[in-house]
């Protein structure tokens, strides 16, 4: 299958998959072991970052345009569904969800936000799986924010209106098994 080549543009906004969204703020030569390269000079504001990528090598990184509003409302209509089976131990689907965030896949993040996501305000959540929570949700904010030009905490109070997440949640309680994370859960 060939691969279709990546253009961006000076000014752009990009999805790097490890780091979420960023601002392509320009295209240089540099001299890397005597061979001229053009790299993406990638802005990430937020985590005080710049990411140089080397042009060939942008499709293979993962480095892609920011999502579409449709695929982006097909996502947050996916993180509304029933969570998925919880069936091996948490220190797997911890990694799995891990995984999931690092992709930069809108569905993917969607899964960890449907999976993880209180369904009432006495829902307890371990401290771990608060974290990758707010993680997954934080790295589809930032494309919702940069879709409908909106503040990143906008855009999370937003998926969270949709999904029907209660507002009325206490964050600092936490499952009574916290300490026990590795065991088996129905």
């Amino acid at each position: 299958m060939p691969s279709k080549k990546l253009d961006f543009k000076t000014g752009q906004y990009v999805v790097y998959p490890t780091q979420g969204v960023g601002k392509l703020v320009k295209i240089e030569e540099q001299t890397v072991a005597g061979q001229k390269v053009k790299m993406l000079v990638i802005d990430f504001e937020r985590n005080h970052m710049t990411l140089r990528v080397p042009v060939e090598r942008a499709e293979i990184s993962g480095l892609r345009p920011v999502t579409s509003i449709k695929k982006m409302n097909e996502a947050i209509a996916s993180a509304k569904g029933k969570a998925g089976a919880k069936r091996m131990i948490w220190a797997r689907r911890a990694a799995q969800y891990e995984e999931n965030i690092n992709s930069g896949d809108p569905m993917k993040l969607a899964e960890v936000v449907r999976d993880l996501q209180r369904r009432t305000a006495e829902d307890p959540m371990p401290f771990s799986a608060r974290q990758l929570y707010f993680r997954a949700l934080e790295r589809m904010a930032q494309e919702f924010a940069v879709l409908h030009k909106i503040d990143l905490e906008t855009a999370s109070e937003r998926i969270e209106d949709i999904l029907g997440v209660p507002k009325e949640i206490d964050l600092n309680a936490v499952d009574a098994e916290d300490d026990d994370e590795d065991t088996e859960e129905d």
